[in-house]
């Protein structure tokens, strides 16, 4: 098991003893900003490809509480703290700017940070030789945002978060309809280097939604950026950049080739993008099979990329009509019980997500690659939040559990990467 992994466990005694306290007038900022000397493209959403951006992680609602407000987004994060960024290459898109940019979700524009030549591009930092039509991605990470609240262990939700943002990739390209290709095998030290980043801010991963165009190679693009402050604040944190650095090379990786096939309607889907929320609470209301098999085909479909790690989903169901209580793995029963009341104190006792959903689940691994199989487990859970929404369904992310607990539960040792708890 992973060093940090395990020194970031919770279990029963560690929450009481390490409560956390919070001053939220001291909250690192959501946004990153790019000086105003960097051109700037405001998104319109009469336009097919700016909404296609837009769907991915553009705000969709606030929320106001004493005090204050904040905002949310098509991608769900840990405590809405938002610690990544998205980055895109476009080329050859008509009615776009060849060029490397930023997505500024505040001002809901992308942020030309440079100007491609035709010989050049990101392409081979994300391991492709020919140049790419269309758009391909780079999911970053600003740590602070969520070790401001999450101390050491926010690093498990910078990759949780990060695989979200890339089910959300995912999502808005079936809506053209793309398949995409997620890259973790990519040069994160030059391209942190190259984007100015210094420790406050690193690439986690990427991801194309493009196809090659043939006979014509392009070498890797070199700029030097300055570095625009993305928190407002930053304390360092040895912990988290140590383990970022142990787990930025990748080795005996395994390639998916298989695309997904879903079965979603288009413009139903587009209003689940903007629909998607994490769910507070469940009412304790029972599901039918169907539900539960359509879910768990939706998960299950292949993840396109450079370095696919097993993840094993295991669930725990509470409440399906026509199927026996108890955990299953993989939809391969193992055993019987109601273990509502079990699976919401595991869940950091959060009984009424755990306990009154209809279903919870937990994802473990014991592959090698953390960062790559921690943001394959934030896709998983991506697609069952849409999968969940599409079918009127609640589903809620849940990034803390009692992880030795969990284990002896499920009885297996490998890693708990997430769990997540669905109904109505």
């Amino acid at each position: 098991m992973f060093w940090y992994h395990d020194v970031t466990k919770h279990s029963y005694l560690s929450v009481r003893q390490h409560p956390n306290s919070l001053s939220w007038e001291e909250q690192p900022s959501v946004y990153k900003h790019y000086p105003e000397t960097f051109k700037r493209y405001p998104l319109d959403m009469e336009n097919e490809e700016d909404r296609f951006l837009f769907h991915m992680a553009g705000l969709t609602a606030k929320k106001s509480y004493p005090g204050g407000a904040y905002y949310l987004r098509n991608n769900p994060s840990a405590g809405a703290l938002y610690p990544n960024e998205l980055y895109v290459q476009i080329r050859d898109i008509k009615g776009k700017r060849n060029g490397i940019y930023h997505y500024d979700v505040a001002e809901n524009a992308l942020v030309l940070l440079h100007t491609l030549k035709e010989d050049e591009g990101l392409e081979p930092y994300l391991g492709y030789r020919n140049a790419m039509k269309g758009y391909l991605f780079l999911v970053s990470a600003l740590y602070w945002r969520s070790s401001w609240k999450y101390k050491k262990r926010a690093f498990r939700y910078c990759l949780l978060d990060a695989g979200h943002l890339l089910g959300s990739v995912e999502m808005s390209a079936l809506l053209k309809p793309h398949a995409t290709q997620i890259c973790y095998a990519i040069e994160r030290k030059t391209l942190n280097t190259m984007f100015g980043f210094g420790h406050k801010e690193v690439f986690l991963s990427g991801a194309s939604v493009a196809v090659p165009i043939q006979g014509k190679e392009v070498g890797p693009v070199c700029f030097s950026l300055p570095y625009a402050e993305g928190s407002g604040s930053f304390e360092k944190n040895d912990v988290i950049e140590e383990a970022y650095g142990e787990t930025m090379l990748l080795s005996g990786c395994r390639r998916e080739l298989r695309a997904p096939k879903f079965t979603y309607d288009p413009e139903r889907l587009r209003q689940v993008i903007f629909q998607r929320r994490s769910q507070r609470g469940f009412t304790g209301e029972a599901i039918t099979k169907g539900q539960f098999n359509y879910l768990m085909e939706s998960i299950a479909q292949p993840i396109l990329s450079d370095c696919d790690e097993p993840v094993s989903v295991y669930v725990v169901v509470n409440r399906v009509l026509d199927m026996p209580l108890g955990l299953y793995r993989e939809g391969r029963y193992l055993k019987y019980g109601d273990f509502s009341r079990e699976a919401g104190y595991l869940c950091l006792e959060q009984h009424s997500l755990g306990t009154e959903g209809a279903l919870t689940f937990f994802l473990t691994s014991s592959a090698e690659n953390y960062q790559a199989l921690y943001q394959k487990a934030g896709m998983i859970g991506h697609r069952l939040y849409i999968a969940a929404t599409y079918l009127g369904l609640g589903c809620s992310g849940i990034g803390a559990y009692y992880d030795d607990e969990v284990n002896d539960f499920l009885e297996n040792d490998e890693m708990v990467l997430y769990a997540l708890a669905v109904g109505k």
